[in-house]
């Protein structure tokens, strides 16, 4: 398998991108920080203060699960995804081109 710049993913992407597509809805929203129930453990109390965000740094824990990291991070972990897997699927998803390692680059076009 071609490698993947993971670096060059999370700087094309950012963790409200990832919360929209998940379809977070915050409880509470102070300024680059947001709380509410946890998309990774399916928190079933929508009230769920559990699960924090901070927009300006793309990073995210839970308080309930432990569950903690980036964009990226929250995307596999919500779909059960290697971190390789969740990179090539969040780019799918958002129309980013996957930026793949120089290395392997004429590698994974050619087929070779």
């Amino acid at each position: 398998m071609p490698g993947i710049d993971l670096k060059k993913v999370r700087s094309q992407t950012t963790i409200q991108q990832v919360l929209d597509l998940l379809g977070f809805v915050p409880t509470i929203r102070r300024g680059p920080r947001l709380r509410g129930p946890c998309p990774i453990h399916d928190d079933s109390q929508p009230q769920s203060r559990a699960f924090s965000v901070h927009l300006g740094c793309h990073r995210y824990r839970c308080f309930r699960c432990r569950s903690a990291g980036t964009q990226l991070d929250l995307w596999a972990a919500t779909h059960d995804l290697s971190i390789y897997a969740a990179a090539r699927d969040l780019c799918h998803r958002l129309g980013i081109e996957i930026p793949y390692l120089a290395s392997d680059r004429f590698d994974h076009r050619s087929g070779t």
